[in-house]
């Protein structure tokens, strides 16, 4: 069955069936939109059902792999590189890092509203999972790296990526909005290109891999690359099974 998301016409009746087997708030076919989207469950119903949907785990920006996750990486690691945090509300969060109790209640806050660090009830401060990306990326190695762009999934709204300064074999997953947004182009333009970027290529696994300063690369000089097929060496093999079924 498919279910159409309408934000305006007729009434959209929700469904009766097919409930999430991972949360009590949503159908199936909604989480999975949803976990495709920067903005999530709650961004792909009528407003009147936006309270059901509030908050899904499925589709969190806390959750590992989801759109709106890989988003606030990338929003962090942006933070961090082009517009880090005032030197006195960064001392804070890294003494947070080191288990360290801190009492600048200004700094703390503005570190909650920015979700790099979380407080409980009983007043006890933490990093969270953002704020260890915004600090490692301060902290870390980041470099200039060749994309190049395999194939999208519209569908689920993902391009799949062989960075060679990371791995020259191996697929990441990046946003195909942020690739859309940075370049200007449209999805169907981005299988086969090229593009200059900035990463982390010592992250350890491919969902941790960030691009930044996303770019479509110069061409190459003329008579770089041959055209003798005898004389093309196949460097690599990379097979993917794209999430949603539809290539560009």
């Amino acid at each position: 069955m498919t279910v159409e998301f309408p934000t305006q016409g007729p009434a959209f009746e929700w469904p009766a069936s097919e409930q999430c087997p991972n949360c009590p708030c949503c159908f199936a076919e909604l989480c999975q939109r949803g976990a495709a989207r920067v903005r999530e469950c709650v961004g792909c119903v009528r407003p009147e059902y936006r309270a059901n949907v509030y908050g899904c785990p499925c589709s969190s920006p806390l959750k590992r792999g989801t759109a709106a996750w890989r988003a606030e990486r990338i929003r962090a690691t942006v933070r961090a590189t082009e517009c880090p945090l005032p030197a006195c509300v960064e001392v804070v969060l890294r003494a947070l890092a080191r288990g360290e109790v801190a009492e600048d209640r200004q700094a703390l806050g503005l570190l909650r509203v920015g979700g790099f660090a979380q407080d409980t009830d009983a007043g006890e401060w933490s990093v969270t999972e953002l704020g260890q990306v915004y600090l490692d990326a301060r902290s870390s190695l980041r470099g200039p790296a060749s994309v190049e762009v395999v194939l999208v999934d519209r569908r689920a709204r993902m391009a799949y990526v062989v960075v060679g300064a990371w791995h020259a074999d191996r697929l990441v997953p990046v946003l195909l909005d942020h690739l859309t947004e940075s370049t200007g182009l449209a999805a169907e333009e981005l299988p086969g290109l090229w593009l200059d970027a900035e990463a982390n290529c010592l992250a350890a696994e491919a969902d941790d891999l960030v691009l930044t300063k996303v770019r479509v690369a110069p061409p190459l000089p003329a008579g770089f690359m041959s055209t003798d097929p005898e004389a093309t060496v196949a460097l690599r093999t990379v097979e993917i099974t794209p999430a949603g079924g539809e290539q560009a």
